[in-house]
């Protein structure tokens, strides 16, 4: 008998003692209390999707809650009318644009303005820092973001959408709390001191020892980007090519639940606008589901970075 089936034995004959049977529930309640929490993460989706493949009829009634019901089996009317919108994969390619050009240039920006804020002999970076952190509680307001996008003849341009909210006072924070604690200062001076540049310092040393916390942040930046539409929504107005695809969705739902007039006679848009609804939200959300499974490795190691250094 091996070594390890032998410790196996002696584990089943070990008696029930009262804090072998402590830790036996401690473990069953840690098992209800997590498996309660992802049910409320996955039944809501499931829930969106079975209602994007069920009948109008079924939705309306309030009839459907994890299982699609349908009288031929599975309904696509409301995907049919999505992919069938000649637009909706232009808005597609506009959102997967944006949300590219968008985190890379957020990224360039936070990462760079994270690793200055920590040198010591940058002057001045304690008020740096306080001005960044100031505009996380005060903002303009929407007028005054307007009226700047008017000013600088960026409406209806992709730029509206991309260098607006391209640079993110958080996630500065967070990356700069990051590199502090992280990332030992003898390694930077030694690096110094062999007459490397600060360039060569965060190419070569920062940035390979700090991939999880920026596939997070990279995350961060991707996530908001690809599920905002509010800005498109005040910027874009005469270039609907320039529409995003939340925007689009948005525009086809609200299409959707008009009523409009025909011969006296009001009529509704064939596709309930609860089923339409839902079959944008899984639209929306699959290209983003479909990415995360490749960095989900660096972005639990980034948010226990976070958690252990405080």
């Amino acid at each position: 008998m091996t070594a390890t089936a032998a410790s196996a034995v002696e584990k089943r004959k070990k008696p029930w003692t009262k804090a072998r049977v402590i830790d036996l529930l401690i473990d069953i309640l840690c098992f209800v209390v997590v498996g309660a929490a992802s049910l409320t993460c996955i039944l809501p989706f499931i829930h969106i999707l079975a209602k994007s493949l069920s009948d109008n009829a079924y939705v309306v009634a309030n009839k459907v809650l994890l299982l699609p019901k349908s009288d031929v089996g599975v309904n696509l009317e409301a995907y049919n009318k999505v992919f069938h919108d000649p637009t909706i994969m232009q808005s597609l390619w506009v959102t997967v644009l944006v949300t590219v050009v968008f985190t890379a240039i957020g990224m360039f920006l936070t990462v760079c303005a994270s690793y200055a804020l920590t040198r010591p002999e940058l002057r001045g970076r304690k008020v740096m820092t306080f001005m960044i952190m100031f505009t996380m509680y005060f903002t303009a307001g929407t007028i005054p973001d307007y009226l700047l996008m008017n000013q600088l003849h960026m409406l209806d341009t992709i730029w509206c959408l991309i260098l607006p909210l391209c640079f993110a006072p958080y996630n500065l924070l967070i990356m700069k709390n990051n590199f502090q604690g992280s990332i030992p200062e003898s390694l930077i001076e030694s690096a110094r001191l062999d007459g490397a540049s600060h360039f060569t310092i965060l190419g070569k040393i920062v940035v390979p020892l700090s991939k999880p916390i920026m596939a997070t942040i990279a995350l961060f930046y991707a996530v908001g980007r690809w599920n905002a539409y509010s800005d498109a929504l005040y910027y874009i107005k005469q270039n609907v090519a320039l529409r995003p695809l939340q925007l689009k969705l948005y525009y086809l739902i609200v299409a959707a639940s008009e009523s409009f007039q025909t011969e006296g006679v009001a009529t509704v848009s064939m596709t309930n606008p609860e089923v339409l609804k839902a079959a944008c939200i899984i639209f929306a959300a699959v290209p983003i589901i479909c990415v995360y499974p490749f960095i989900q490795k660096y972005f639990v190691q980034g948010t226990m970075v976070g958690a252990v250094k405080g």
